[in-house]
Formats: C-alpha cells, sequence, structure tokens
C-alpha cells in the first residue's frame, strides 16, 4: 500500500525510506542521507516511524533459519527480542508476539532517529521536529498511533546513553 493512502495525503506529500523490517541502523548511508535531505533539503517537520502486523521481516528474525544477508541487517530485531522476552512471553501466541515485536522495533526507530546527529543538530538549532510511532493493520487497514512521539526538549542522545 503507497505510504500515502494509508497516511490520507495526496501523491507528492510525503517523502519515503523504507527497508526490510523498518529497521534504523545508524549506520545506514542511505536511511541517513534520506533524513538529512529530508530536514535540510525538504524542510519536513514530521517525520513517521510506520512498521506494520504481519512484518515478514520481524517473522524472519524470531526463525532459527538462515536469511542470509538479511540476518545481519536483522540483529536489532533480534537483540529487542531478548531485552522484552518476558513481555514477549506473555502474549498469546508466536502471531500476537511478532506483531508486539513490530510495535517494539517502531518504538525503538523513533529513538534511533531521534538519537541521530542530523535530529540532534536540528534540534540544537531550534528545528521544531517531530518523530512519530506508527503500526498498519494489514488485516484491517487501521494506522495505530504507537504514542511515542518525541520531539524538541523531549529527547537528549546524552540522557538515551
Amino acid at each position: 500500500m503507497p505510504a500515502n493512502v494509508v497516511a490520507g495525503l495526496d501523491p507528492g506529500e510525503v517523502f519515503v525510506h523504507r527497508n526490510v523490517a523498518n529497521v534504523i541502523h545508524t549506520s545506514d548511508m542511505n536511511m541517513l542521507s534520506a533524513l538529512e535531505f529530508a530536514v535540510d533539503a525538504l524542510k519536513i517537520r514530521e517525520i513517521i516511524v510506520c512498521g506494520h502486523y504481519g512484518c515478514g521481516g520481524v517473522k524472519a528474525a524470531t526463525e532459527d533459519l538462515p536469511h542470509g544477508l538479511a540476518d545481519h541487517w536483522l540483529v536489532p530485531i533480534r537483540r529487542l527480542t531478548r531485552a522484552y522476552a518476558v513481555d514477549l512471553a506473555q502474549q498469546g501466541d508466536d502471531e500476537a508476539r511478532r506483531d508486539k515485536l513490530a510495535e517494539l522495533n517502531v518504538v525503538e526507530g523513533v529513538r534511533r532517529v531521534a538519537e541521530t546527529p542530523i535530529l540532534q543538530r536540528a534540534w540544537r538549532e531550534r528545528v521544531s521536529i517531530r518523530i512519530h510511532g506508527l503500526i498498519y493493520g494489514l488485516k484491517d487497514g487501521r494506522l495505530r498511533d504507537l504514542d511515542c512521539t518525541v520531539g524538541p526538549g523531549h529527547f537528549h542522545a546524552e540522557a538515551a546513553q
């Protein structure tokens, strides 16, 4: 589904960067370039980190099967699986655990975007940019707010370490 349709926007109103499982690697030059261009050149002021339920990348991260290079890419999701093992174990079944993990991945993605020097600089320069975490339900077509929005004054990379 095109991002502008999910967000209820006209074509061209949203600038999109995608990758497997929506993982935010802070060394991903493609993501960093897109983020810097969006902030500096396009003057965006709202960033959305959006995952979706039923994510194949999240499923792959929870399987004990080889996935080639994707295995390296999915390491942050495996870390989340270990860090939130107790919370995930309380979910009803594998699908519910993966959906909860997809939500945790979005929340972590919001934190990682906020930690980038790009956002830290913008906030130091008093640019009012907010980062939102959303998740899309493929089954019901609903976009859900994960209530993890951060903006200027709400997040400092030094405090998160």
